[in-house]
Order: structure tokens, then C-alpha cells, then sequence
């Protein structure tokens, strides 16, 4: 049997503390995987469950969206996958009693840790004006009061439609299809409180805002650069990849600012060896400080444009535009500059330098650590002039590959989640379905959010996602959904967006990805893309949690209904009753779908094309791929400052805490620490173990404090800090942004350590 959830809410501010691991995965991932497994769902449940996760036939995990091998292990699955499905899968329920126990104002004094513990929503709620908390309502009265808000809107633009990465494709492409039939971009999603930068960057430099390389592409690289990114914790399975890269003849660069066990050795659990010795990673570790990535990249691109014979000169010559101008300021970098930016040593980086010209096939692959900086865009784009320069795109082995954080975040914008969509894809949703679609940009997530705070935004619909726990600047996103007149979450289960609400609030329970979807027109499959541009099936085994749940694509096709009425020219009803109806559709609409039905059948999936790497060709404003050369920026840091990194801990996918521990960074018990460098705590006189307030520092003079952080001394980068989210998102200016893509620079908040009152 699965045990109760927690009553009490844990203490989260009093952790232990011990060494850093220096390796990942082995025998203790294995147990603690099948331990919180079996806590949520009991042993045959576990069994039935984890044997399904990423298997031909199966459902796709609803953690990461790390792409599986065409030949698949019976266990294809990492720790934190088996968490997630675990949590998906519980036995636990939330049910009407439950919210009559606890009214809203108790739910919003309680941790994301006790929220999610709870168990699986099982009824429709609502949350009427002036009342203190959620009861149980029909699912038609909730789409009659979602119909009752949006009519009342002086335009549609007041609604905002945000979405979660977890949402199927399907679900997506109808989700997109009712926003605009209705009238407005209001598209924001995860991607722009995460990859936007990375899609800003590629779009404009290879034409598509996507990585160009497959698996088989890491598996035969001569050498992988990982920057800033925690394979270990946040894409466990891409270990996997990187070790057969290994035993193919790869080596391994990791640039970031914390050493991250995952990547010092990799404990394969699936191997004898892994669980004897595992096998060292990484063949050179750069530890940069904090927004250095863009100066490490430009000296390396100065260093091999004067390395007589390193650029590839026929494939910048065919392929590439704007190499001058380019080449003009790279040879202008000077080593200060570049030391001070980055925090390395001329050493490291001729080192590195080294392993790039001994290698004839290169991929690049990041994450958050480079996508939440102000000149994250720049960042990338330098990171493509590094490829560009010796032919490394559109070769096998080669190319860039930003690692995507959430099961189908890619795939949601393939499908139209997007609040500047192309013209041509309006035009083809136009053809298709006969109506207007609107052709004004929408909001994105920062823009979403104001719109709410000052009153131009009335009507909040997320499909999945923590909104509020994801986003920047706590206070002032949690005022802003607070002045909405309604807010809805269609959720499995519970987190912190429910207990912040608008004067009406509705909860909208859906199936998981592990659970039987039964329509009219008999049993139904849903699609997702994974981070490489892979298109394939899910399919949930497990009876739903509770009759009451409705699926994404079913919950979409009846709001359209209510909300559209006999206006609308879309076949919704259709639509419900059979999935492959909405496929036919995206067939007809989205380039590279073509045979959706047919080829979807085929277990291994699909890839989308992708011009640059399959024939070379950069569908760019210039027709070719763009060289850029944008000044070198970096985050200057105040005497007696230092640079705050958010991050997720070990027993954490994104918002959702799986439990109060860290385990390869030596953190167990809790999650209120900061983890700074010894010899930058002895100089702000901050003991390990002592307690401070994380207070940042930004140009608009607002004090924004985060209270009550345990002091951990730990080898980080001189000057740098790091502690985990959603906790310390109330220290992220909403107007701290990314250029070009208004992503939240939650990578690089300056800040002071104060001693806490307390301490």
C-alpha cells in the first residue's frame, strides 16, 4: 500500500549539510527511485508503471524530454523520471473533502512540498467570488463561468492562455486553434521562462529555433561541450548518451560554474561497470564565473582565426553571411577582458582551445545556465559563430543542442503556442478553418504578467504549469494574478498557482500522461516532440484517477464549444471523439507533419525536418547562416556582492519538490541555502552553517529579500552564488530580461548576504 501524504507541513529551513558527490546514478539512484515510487504508488502499481515510461508502445515520460534510443532498455527510465511518473501515478487523492478542510488562505500558507504531496485532483472546484474556499461544481457550470468572464471582456486580448510543456501535441495545436478563433495571441508559455533566448539566437543565425543534431549525433561527436548544464540532476538519461560518446573516442569539456557530479563520473545502474566504477565524464572542467560564456566562446574564436588552416574556409565561403564584420571583432578580443569576464585562467582556455582543433565533428549543447542572462541571445549566437567557423553544422556528429527541460515544450511551439506566430502559419490555420486569425503580437510570460498588474488582462487559463511558482518577482506576480477576475488551472495536481487566485478561480482536473484516455470514438493516443525534433506516441496504461477527469484535448474542444458557440467554424465535437481527426488537421497546417496518422504509427516515431542539418540550407533573411558580432557583455558585480544563480535541487523538476534533499551537492532536510565559495564567505565574515537574507540589487531601488538562507560553504566560482527556486524567484526583477527574448535573467541577480535576525 502507498503510505498518506504528509499532514504536517516539513521544516524546510533547518537542512544538514555534508560534502558534494563526485559521481551520479549507481545502486542509491536505483533505491531511491523504487523507494519514492513505491511511497506513491505500492509495489504492482511501481512494477506496471515504470515498465510502460518510454517504451515503444508506452507513454512518454512526463518529466524531460530527453529523446529515447531506438533500442530501448526494459528500464528506460532516470531517477527523477521515475519521481515524476511516481507523483503522476500516485494513490494519494484530493478530493472535494479536502478542499473543504482547507480553505484557500491555509493552502497559501503551505510549502509546494506539502501541495504536491497531496495526491491527484479528482473534481472540477471552484473558488466563487468572496468565498473562502474551493467547492466541488459540474463541468458544465465551469465552462458556463470561464464563457460568463470572457464575454464580459471589452476585447479578447484581456485573456491571456498560458501553457505547460507537458501539454500533448494535440492538446496543443486545439489550445492554440481556440485562442486565436476566439481572437488573441495571448500564447505565453514555459519556453519564455526558459529556451526563448536559444530560440531568439538560432532563428536568426541557422533560420530555425531549434538544436540541428540527433542522439546518433552525440553518439559519434569527437567532442561535446556541456555548458551551463546539470545532466546529472535535470536530464539524467543524457549521462547515458554522453558515456557511449565516451566509449566511442569523445572527450568532454563542462563550462559552469558548480561542479556537478553527474558529469565528474557517471554510474550507469543498466552496467556491470557503471555499478562497479561508472566512467569519468569530464576530460576538462572550466569553472566560469557566473555570464562569462559569451567572452569564453568569443577568445576561442580569436584564437582559432589566427590558427593558421583551423577555419573551414569553402563552408564559410558557401554557407554563411556577415564573416567580416565578425572576424573584425573577434580579432579585437584582448585576454583582461576575457580573464575578468570569465574568471579562468589563459591555461584553461588554451587547453580548451587544444581539444577544439584536435577535433574534426563538434556539438555544443546548454541549458538554463546560458538562456537566463540579459546577453543570453548574444551568448548563443556567439556559440554558433564557434561552430560556423569550422563547418560544424549540418555534418554528422556536429551541430547545436540546446536540451530542452520539460516533456513537449518543444513540440507545444511546433504547434502554434506562440505569441508572435509566423504569418505563414496564420495563413495555413486561415486556409484550414476559415476564419482570421488575429495577426497583432500577443504577451509573452513578463509582458502576461503586467498586462494582470495593471489591469489591461482580466482572465488568467493555464493548461498545466505552476504559473506563479515559475515566474519572476514572487510579490509582484502573485499581486498581479490576485487582480484578475478569474483564473483557471487545468492541473493534476496541486501547487502553489491554485492557492493564489483571482476574485473567481476554477481548478480543472486532467488526465496524466500514465492514465487510458476513453473517448466516443474509442481508446485515444496523444504525441510529443522531444528535444531533438523526435515526433512519437504516448499512450497511458493506468485506469484515470478519478471518472471526473477530463482529457487536455476534451477539456479544449468543449470550453471552444462553450465559449465560441454556433460562431465557430472549427469541429470541435469531431475533434473530442477521435485524436487522429486533430492530426489529419496538423497535417494540413504545420510543415513536416505531412502523413501525421501514418507515420505516428511507427514506434520509433519521426523526425521533423530541419534545413540546416539535413541539407545544409539556413532558411535566414540572407539565405545563409549569419555570423554576428555583438559586443562582449558580462554582469559586473559591487565590492561586497556576489552573483546568484537560481537552480533546481536534486529531488526537484522544475516547480514540482519531489522532497527536501540534494543529494549529490550534499544537502539533505531542506531547501533554504545558499551555497557560497569559502573564500568569499570568509571575506563577507559568513561561518558555514550561519543564516543570512538574500536581499538583491537592481537599478529600480526595490528592495527584494528572500529570508533565512543556511550558509554552505561550497567550491562555486569566485564571486558566485547559487540557491534553488521558486524560492529565491522573488529575488528576479520582472524587468530583469533577456534582450530580444524577455526571458528572466535569473542566472545573474546581484545580491548582499545579511545575517538574518534570527541567526
Amino acid at each position: 500500500m502507498a503510505s498518506k501524504p504528509p499532514q504536517g507541513d516539513p521544516v524546510q529551513d533547518a537542512p544538514k549539510v555534508a560534502g558534494p558527490k563526485h559521481s551520479a546514478a549507481g545502486l542509491t539512484a536505483v533505491g531511491h527511485s523504487l523507494r519514492m515510487a513505491h511511497r506513491q504508488m505500492g509495489v504492482k502499481r511501481t512494477a506496471l508503471t515504470l515498465l510502460s515510461v518510454n517504451q515503444k508502445g508506452g507513454f512518454d515520460c512526463p518529466g524531460c524530454a530527453w529523446p529515447e534510443p531506438e533500442h530501448r532498455h526494459t528500464a528506460e527510465f532516470c531517477e527523477n523520471g521515475a519521481k515524476a511518473v511516481a507523483e503522476e501515478a500516485t494513490l494519494r487523492r484530493v478530493t472535494p473533502e479536502f478542499f473543504a478542510e482547507h480553505p484557500v488562505a491555509d493552502l497559501a500558507g503551505r510549502s509546494g512540498y506539502w501541495l504536491g504531496q497531496q495526491g491527484r485532483l479528482t473534481h472540477p472546484v471552484y473558488l466563487p467570488e468572496g468565498g473562502d474556499r474551493y467547492e466541488p461544481v459540474t463541468w458544465e457550470r465551469a465552462f458556463d463561468i470561464v464563457a460568463e468572464e470572457i464575454g464580459a471582456l471589452a476585447s479578447p486580448d484581456e485573456a491571456v492562455f498560458y501553457t505547460s510543456g507537458r501539454t500533448s501535441n494535440e492538446a496543443a495545436f486545439l489550445y492554440q486553434l481556440f485562442a486565436r478563433e476566439l481572437g488573441t495571441n495571448n500564447l505565453p508559455d514555459c519556453s519564455n521562462l526558459c529556451h526563448e533566448s536559444s530560440g531568439s539566437a538560432l532563428s536568426e543565425t541557422i533560420g530555425v529555433g531549434k538544436g540541428s543534431v540527433l542522439l546518433e549525433d552525440l553518439h559519434t561527436a569527437d567532442l561535446i561541450v556541456v555548458a551551463g548544464q546539470n545532466p546529472g540532476t535535470n536530464h539524467p538519461r543524457m549521462l547515458s548518451a554522453l558515456e557511449k560518446a565516451k566509449a566511442n573516442g569523445a572527450r568532454i569539456i563542462s563550462v559552469n560554474p558548480l561542479p556537478e557530479a553527474g558529469l565528474e563520473r557517471f554510474k550507469n545502474p543498466q552496467t556491470p561497470r557503471g555499478l562497479a566504477t561508472g566512467t569519468a565524464l569530464t576530460d576538462l572542467f572550466l569553472q566560469i564565473r557566473l555570464g562569462g560564456d559569451q567572452a569564453l566562446f568569443r577568445i576561442l574564436n580569436k584564437l582559432i582565426l589566427e590558427t593558421p588552416g583551423a577555419v573551414d574556409e569553402d563552408f564559410v565561403r558557401e554557407h554563411t553571411h556577415g564573416y567580416e564584420d565578425f572576424a573584425e571583432a573577434a580579432r579585437a578580443t584582448d585576454w583582461d577582458s576575457t580573464l575578468t569576464a570569465t574568471g579562468l585562467t589563459r591555461e584553461d582556455i588554451e587547453t580548451c582551445l587544444r581539444m577544439v582543433l584536435a577535433s574534426k565533428s563538434v556539438v555544443v549543447c546548454w541549458a538554463m545556465g546560458l538562456t537566463q542572462h540579459k546577453h543570453s541571445v548574444p551568448t548563443i549566437r556567439e556559440i554558433v559563430n564557434f561552430l560556423l567557423l569550422r563547418g560544424n553544422i549540418g555534418r554528422p556528429g556536429a551541430g547545436v543542442c540546446p536540451v530542452r527541460g520539460h516533456s513537449n515544450v518543444q513540440g507545444d511551439r511546433t504547434m502554434g503556442i506562440f505569441e508572435r506566430p509566423a504569418p505563414a502559419f496564420l495563413d495555413a490555420l486561415e486556409r484550414e478553418f476559415g476564419f482570421a486569425p488575429p495577426r497583432a503580437p500577443g504577451y509573452d510570460v513578463v509582458r502576461a504578467i503586467r498586462a494582470l498588474r495593471d489591469g489591461r488582462a482580466k482572465v488568467f487559463f493555464a493548461m498545466g504549469g505552476n504559473f506563479v511558482s515559475a515566474s519572476p518577482d514572487t510579490e509582484v506576480t502573485e499581486a498581479a494574478m490576485r487582480r484578475a477576475r478569474l483564473t483557471v488551472h487545468v492541473s493534476t495536481k496541486l501547487n502553489r498557482s491554485h492557492a493564489v487566485t483571482g476574485a473567481r478561480a476554477l481548478i480543472l482536473p486532467t488526465l496524466g500522461r500514465t492514465e487510458r484516455d476513453l473517448q466516443d470514438g474509442g481508446e485515444q493516443f496523444v504525441t510529443v516532440e522531444d528535444s531533438m525534433g523526435m515526433v512519437h506516441a504516448s499512450r497511458g496504461r493506468l485506469a484515470p484517477a478519478s471518472r471526473q477527469l477530463l482529457s487536455e484535448p476534451a477539456i479544449v474542444c468543449r470550453l471552444a464549444r462553450r465559449v465560441l458557440g454556433s460562431r465557430s467554424t472549427v469541429p470541435w465535437e469531431e475533434f473530442e471523439k477521435d485524436y487522429a481527426a486533430i492530426r489529419d488537421r496538423i497535417a494540413r497546417v504545420i510543415p513536416g507533419f505531412e502523413d501525421f496518422n501514418a507515420r505516428v504509427a511507427d514506434p520509433s516515431g519521426f523526425a521533423l525536418p530541419h534545413a540546416p542539418r539535413d541539407e545544409r540550407r539556413f532558411p535566414t533573411a540572407t539565405g545563409k547562416a549569419n555570423f554576428t558580432a555583438a559586443p562582449v557583455e558580462y554582469p559586473e558585480l559591487p565590492k561586497g556582492r556576489l552573483l546568484l544563480q537560481t537552480l533546481r535541487s536534486h529531488d526537484q523538476y522544475n516547480t514540482t519538490i519531489y522532497g527536501l534533499d540534494d543529494r549529490y551537492r550534499g544537502v539533505t532536510g531542506g531547501r533554504r541555502v545558499v551555497f557560497v565559495h569559502p573564500e568569499d564567505a570568509r571575506e563577507l565574515r559568513l561561518a558555514d552553517g550561519s543564516y543570512v537574507d538574500l536581499v538583491g540589487e537592481w537599478k529600480d531601488g526595490v528592495e527584494r529579500r528572500a529570508p533565512g538562507f543556511r550558509v554552505v560553504h561550497y567550491p562555486t566560482a569566485r564571486g558566485c552564488a547559487a540557491a534553488y527556486y521558486p524560492e529565491t524567484n522573488v529575488l528576479v526583477p520582472l524587468d530583469a530580461t533577456a534582450d530580444t527574448s524577455n526571458t528572466p535573467a535569473s542566472k545573474s541577480v546581484v545580491v548582499r548576504l545579511e545575517q538574518s535576525a534570527t541567526d
